[in-house]
């Protein structure tokens, strides 16, 4: 099994620093006193105010300053596995990290309990923001307000907002025990609504939704993955029997090869082989074979492999924003090597056995081709070794800092930064870009956002990958 130890590599420990730190550099609301990334300032204050609701406080999901429900939400389930998985690989950061998953629950649980049977999902007017170049501080675009509600369901984002609240409840269960009641029992009702009124939040919200953040694989996956989630915090039979019974409408049974902020799938499917490999519930060796489907996809060499790899070693599923993918899949790849290890198993792919070192092997070559092991030599987390980045398309890092520029720079003055040639003069620490084609070509250029651009969800993931590559994990 894998075991918390004290050896570390610093070059995964300072990674590890970096990605977490990345997070401070997305804030929205007012910033505490050892907020680190210096060169922000406080923004969004009266957010939701003109609806008479406080949604103060969030992220700004990518380079841009707008608060969309579902990817945080994404991002908030995902960093909290991290911490549950790996949490204890990471005892210099773990305090950052709970830090980082706290800025979003506090904002998630505004959003969830404003009213009854409805749901916050989006600040910002993503049209009139995306037309303008601004630092966050000096927004002066429509902030307006979107919820899902009963006549306007969004069974996605709820979902997905469930579990991401009932995944916190299990990190904060032992520091913070009255907090962590409070997000289970949020979880629990927003799990109700999203379960009784179905539909997607793509329908109701389309407009403003999309093309961004639409709900391309529909919502059966978030609410099996939500159910999930509230099972494995809550320990509640009702979860089990729920999974049990609609697991096969739900997806159980389709095989997906992509984890995003969009399809759950694949993810649900490693969650639930634990209750299997671990737990011995034998009606979830359904999903152990999905899983074990999945990780053969992955695996050259397999009758099942199907995946694309860059000539330099890189995951590739699509031109934009491909890292995210390459770091979902490094943690799940991990996440199910511990829960192999933990229970003597294997994957089997036909004829194949896979074993839990092969998938820490494919993980590594892949957090190794992030942080520089690649043929353009370049690391992709930004301020991470010798070079890395410097034209990231991201409106407060582009953009002079209101410490060295105090007067505002109005919503079209600030293209001007977007179209110059000089690198970022404020270096976002820590951030995950959009990452190479699938030739291994990069183009360090502002303008390219789907290689430039960092994103709350390409992170999220990588947090708990580090933790286990910086603890030099021990497996038996």
């Amino acid at each position: 099994m894998v075991k918390c130890c004290s050896a570390s590599d610093l070059h995964y420990s300072d990674a590890l620093e970096k990605s977490i730190l990345f997070f401070e550099g997305q804030r929205s609301g007012k910033l505490p006193t050892n907020q680190r990334l210096t060169w922000r300032g406080d923004s969004g204050l009266s957010d939701g105010s003109s609806y008479h609701v406080d949604l103060v406080g969030g992220y700004y999901d990518a380079g841009d300053n707008l608060k969309f429900g579902l990817p945080m939400a994404f991002t908030t389930t995902m960093l909290a596995w991290g911490i549950i998985e790996f949490g204890c690989l990471m005892p210099e950061q773990v305090e950052n990290a709970r830090a980082a998953l706290r800025w979003s629950t506090d904002y998630l649980l505004k959003a969830s309990t404003a009213t009854s049977n409805s749901l916050y999902v989006q600040v910002g007017e993503p049209n009139a923001d995306h037309r303008c170049w601004e630092r966050p501080e000096d927004m002066d675009t429509p902030r307006n307000v979107y919820k899902v509600s009963t006549q306007n369901p969004g069974s996605d984002v709820a979902a997905e907002t469930a579990a991401a609240l009932a995944a916190a409840s299990i990190v904060f269960g032992d520091s913070d025990s009255s907090y962590s009641t409070k997000l289970l029992h949020t979880a629990v009702k927003v799990f109700e609504f999203a379960d009784q009124y179905r539909g997607s939040y793509s329908d109701s919200l389309g407009s403003v939704v999309c093309p961004f953040y639409c709900s391309y694989s529909g919502y059966n996956d978030e609410l099996l993955w939500g159910a999930s989630w509230l099972h494995r915090a809550s320990q509640n039979a009702s979860y089990m029997t729920y999974i049990q019974s609609n697991g096969h409408t739900l997806g159980a049974d389709d095989d997906d090869y992509s984890f995003s902020w969009d399809d759950k799938r694949v993810g649900t499917k490693v969650l639930l082989s634990k209750g299997f490999l671990q737990d011995r519930i034998e009606e979830l060796q359904l999903y152990k074979v999905h899983t074990d489907n999945y990780i053969c996809s992955l695996i050259p060499g397999t009758s099942s492999f199907q995946a694309q790899y860059t000539p330099g070693g890189l995951l590739y599923k699509g031109s934009a924003s491909n890292l995210q993918y390459v770091t979902s899949t490094a943690f799940l790849l991990l996440t199910y090597a511990n829960y192999l290890n933990s229970s003597g198993g294997h994957a089997s792919c036909g004829t194949t056995t896979v074993t839990a070192k092969n998938l820490i092997s494919l993980a590594k070559k892949q957090v190794d081709y992030i942080l520089g092991q690649n043929p353009a030599k370049m690391s992709y987390m930004v301020g991470f070794g010798e070079r890395y980045p410097q034209h990231v398309h991201h409106r407060g890092s582009s953009l002079p800092s209101v410490q060295v520029h105090p007067n505002s720079i109005p919503c079209n003055a600030g293209f001007q930064y977007l179209y110059s040639s000089p690198p970022n003069p404020n270096i976002l620490v820590g951030a995950i870009l959009g990452g190479p084609d699938n030739r291994d070509s990069f183009s360090d250029d502002r303008n390219n956002y789907q290689q430039s651009e960092p994103a709350t969800y390409i992170n999220a993931p990588l947090v708990g990958a580090l933790a286990f590559f910086a603890a030099n994990p021990v497996t038996e």
